[in-house]
């Protein structure tokens, strides 16, 4: 590692990965306590949830209601899970969606030719599933760390070619064979009352926010994200890091396509075209800032309800839903324009 000699004050030594490492955790750690934009857009969304409550008392703060909006972000959450990573290191993943659809018509055609609807059968698929989504987001790390192309170049490509690929294979016909097991037990299956494809999204950003916030890869990110360079200066393998980013980003988009599977029965081709945008909109609603280097999963949890408690009250109060794409469009400029104003002000304080 490379030294410095200050004049008449010895010797300096660069920092290293650990340095980076412990700085990037304590800076995390206070940027989460005073990221007032996560802060503020908690208020928006209790705000929201009590201007909906008074408006309509008896249907909309109902067990059921709630639980139903838990249940429609689930599989969004999933996939927020890992865009909060990926947006975090200064990138963008377009093709979640994508690679959604790909997974889920792979394993559907897979164990519709089994002939089966047992736990073997769901099994086999779950795992096809899987190994499709992180070959996806493995290919879309490669491009943007090896070959240095533009994340946004590269996962607007693989958005359109992961769904021309699921159209091929299915010639665009939907697959309305999951197994009955798949439905039975996640999509309509419950445990204490609570959706068991919410419990699911519920362990998955319970182990995506302890991977960001307590791991040595979690704070590689937030390092990447910040400053690149210095990262590669003090030894972080940033390519590897990058692919392994984007891989967990495609995997958790092959567990969301099984959880589509068993939610609906069906694969949904023509559904996500806007899955990608309402993810992104909502991690950036949440905090993580699309320049990089500051995020947590609590924003966006939190950013990923603003459009899903807005759809619900929209519809319980009989205003039309399509205001909601306006309010959600609102904020999220909103959020942008803030995390700007923050910066500037960081670095003329600096």
């Amino acid at each position: 590692m490379s030294t410095s000699t200050g004049a008449g004050t010895g010797t300096s030594t660069a920092p290293t990965a650990s340095t980076i490492e412990t700085t990037a955790a304590h800076g995390n750690l206070t940027d989460r306590v005073k990221a007032m934009q996560s802060v503020w857009i908690l208020g928006v969304l209790v705000v929201i949830v009590a201007v909906f409550g008074v408006m309509s008392p008896s249907t909309f703060l109902t067990t059921g209601n709630l639980t139903n909006i838990a249940q429609n972000v689930s599989i969004w959450a999933v996939l927020a899970v890992g865009m909060t990573f990926v947006i975090i290191t200064s990138g963008i993943d377009l093709s979640v969606g994508s690679v959604l659809v790909v997974s889920s018509v792979v394993s559907a055609k897979v164990m519709e030719s089994m002939g089966d609807s047992g736990w073997t059968t769901a099994l086999v698929g779950l795992a096809l599933a899987v190994v499709v989504g992180i070959f996806w987001g493995a290919l879309n790390g490669f491009l943007v760390a090896r070959a240095k192309v533009p994340p946004l170049i590269v996962t607007l490509g693989t958005l359109s070619v992961a769904l021309g690929v699921a159209q091929i294979l299915t010639g665009g016909l939907d697959i309305r064979s999951a197994p009955q097991v798949l439905q039975d037990n996640i999509g309509y299956g419950r445990l204490a009352g609570i959706p068991a494809i919410t419990i699911i999204a519920l362990v998955v950003v319970v182990l995506g926010g302890i991977m960001l916030h307590r791991t040595r890869f979690g704070r590689y990110t937030y390092a990447i994200g910040s400053n690149e360079t210095s990262a590669r200066r003090v030894g972080i393998n940033v390519d590897r890091k990058l692919v392994q980013i984007y891989a967990l980003s495609g995997f958790l988009a092959g567990i969301a396509g099984i959880l589509s599977l068993a939610q609906y029965g069906t694969t949904t081709i023509a559904g996500q075209s806007l899955t990608n945008l309402n993810v992104i909109a909502a991690v950036v609603i949440g905090g993580t800032s699309i320049f990089g280097g500051q995020g947590s999963m609590f924003g966006s949890m939190v950013g990923l309800f603003i459009p899903a408690v807005l759809q619900s009250g929209f519809v319980i109060v009989g205003v039309s839903p399509y205001w909601q794409t306006v309010a959600v469009g609102s904020i999220l400029i909103t959020a942008v324009y803030v995390d700007q104003h923050r910066r500037a002000a960081a670095v003329r304080g600096g």
